[in-house]
């Protein structure tokens, strides 16, 4: 478990709870909070697939200097209490996003839901089951389908999880030599590295024989709140041509390219919120 001190900056309170989605599921939510009041919405934070906090670091550190931020970690991860046999699809993460926000009691419009990769697609998901509605979202580097050739759907099928210590090094190698452009980001491969050596691999199995079956398209077409779309071009492992295909079908949407993984990692990305939710007033006043 991670120091959360290191995670805090100057004039920062933070605390950590674990909230009940439903009756066999908590989440470890953490809460990052200003002392002083910024009047700006509220941010629930979604990370991606077996991603750690320390990757969000330099994010979080920043954009709890002006927004109160709630990092949910996702029921996949380590951090999750599971009582007895639950599922891992996309629905399943949508609807304990929606039940956190219910949690949190948060009105209409005074929150932004801010994901990445696994993250922000079930936030798309759970857009049919929130009962308040976000006053935007943002997605950063947003999966449509979860890609994966089909000796690796064998290999997810057949293995046991007691062998995952056996089977990662091989999943890093492919990783390194197709997946990602470690010549300009390796920080993108160090990530996904430690995330592998943290991730519960029965956990990760179950999440795994759920994705690969995903499709997000008929998804898009009925949600009408704004939305910011991070992409970054030179990530192999985040399609490029299919999040500006979720930017087409998504009504309202605006896309940025940040260009690396890392780039959309740091407190670049905070900034394009910041002037993102100042375009929304500003479009709101006029």
């Amino acid at each position: 478990m991670e120091d959360l001190a290191e995670f805090i900056a100057a004039g920062i309170n933070c605390e950590e709870q674990l909230i009940t989605v439903n009756e066999q599921v908590k989440l470890r939510v953490i809460t990052f909070e200003p002392l002083m009041d910024t009047n700006n919405p509220a941010i629930i934070f979604i990370s991606g697939w077996i991603s750690r906090i320390s990757a969000w670091k330099d994010v979080l550190i920043e954009m709890s200097r002006d927004f109160q931020t709630y990092y949910v970690e996702t029921r996949e991860k380590n951090s999750s209490v599971i009582d007895g046999e639950v599922r891992f699809r996309v629905e399943d993460f949508a609807l304990d996003i929606a039940a956190i926000v219910d949690a949190l009691d948060l009105r209409d419009g005074t929150f932004i839901l801010c994901g990445s990769s696994l993250g922000a697609t079930s936030i798309i998901e759970s857009c049919r089951f929130l009962k308040q509605k976000p006053l935007c979202l943002v997605l950063i580097g947003v999966n449509a389908v979860f890609y994966a050739p089909i000796i690796w759907k064998i290999t997810i099928f057949l293995f046991p999880p007691r062998f995952y210590l056996i089977i990662k090094p091989v999943i890093k190698w492919y990783l390194r030599n197709f997946r990602l452009d470690v010549y300009n980001d390796q920080a993108q491969y160090e990530k996904y590295c430690g995330n592998l050596n943290a991730a519960n691999p029965w956990k990760l199995k179950k999440a795994a024989l759920e994705f690969i079956r995903y499709q997000i398209w008929s998804k898009l077409p009925g949600i009408q709140i704004p939305s910011l779309i991070v992409s970054a071009s030179k990530d192999e492992l985040h399609d490029h041509e299919n999040i500006h295909k979720i930017s087409s079908l998504l009504p309202g949407s605006k896309i940025i390219d940040l260009e690396l993984n890392s780039i959309s990692h740091s407190p670049a990305v905070v900034e394009e919120i910041r002037k993102y939710i100042g375009e929304l007033l500003n479009q709101n006043n006029e």
